[in-house]
């Protein structure tokens, strides 16, 4: 049975290695629904974390492979090890906010402790971090109001405590 899953792969910061790691997973079949790299605390890595939906076979032989890979550092799936960590996800969302509305969309974002980082006569920009659940919750109350555009980060992730992931 597939069921979504939260890779995280600790990799060398250089030239190519983001090509070869999303080419190797899109190469097995697999849909990246979300994307994120970012350099971690020391220069010299970077942190790719990307949601797939995959059966377990599938995903232990993709996760294997990705562990081969000559600049991956070390490679975790979240969901399967039972590690106990956090994740969360950026989302910007251009609202349409008139005179009349603009009080009650500034009192749902509070609500979720979203920012409001942009205010337009005819729309406002709200910045929300959250988990995929808590985000797809804001979208849905606030999509009444029509929704003109979305960006979103895409999940990022990390272990709980001393485990380093």
């Amino acid at each position: 049975m597939k069921k979504k899953h939260t890779l995280s792969a600790v990799v060398e910061n250089k030239f190519g290695v983001l090509a070869r790691v999303a080419g190797m997973l899109s190469g097995r079949g697999f849909n990246i629904e979300t994307l994120n790299v970012g350099p971690t605390h020391d220069a010299g890595y970077s942190r790719i974390t990307a949601t797939v939906v995959a059966d377990e076979a599938a995903l232990d032989r993709c996760v294997k492979a990705l562990d081969k890979l000559v600049n991956v550092i070390a490679v975790h799936d979240f969901s399967r090890e039972q590690v106990d960590h956090v994740a969360r996800e950026l989302v910007l969302v251009k609202v349409k906010a008139s005179k009349v509305t603009r009080s009650e969309i500034i009192e749902i974002a509070g609500l979720f402790r979203a920012k409001i980082v942009d205010v337009a006569t005819d729309a406002v920009v709200i910045e929300f971090t959250g988990n995929e659940s808590k985000i797809s919750a804001f979208l849905s109350l606030i999509s009444p109001f029509g929704i003109v555009e979305t960006a979103r980060t895409g999940t990022v992730a990390l272990a709980r405590g001393k485990k380093k992931a």
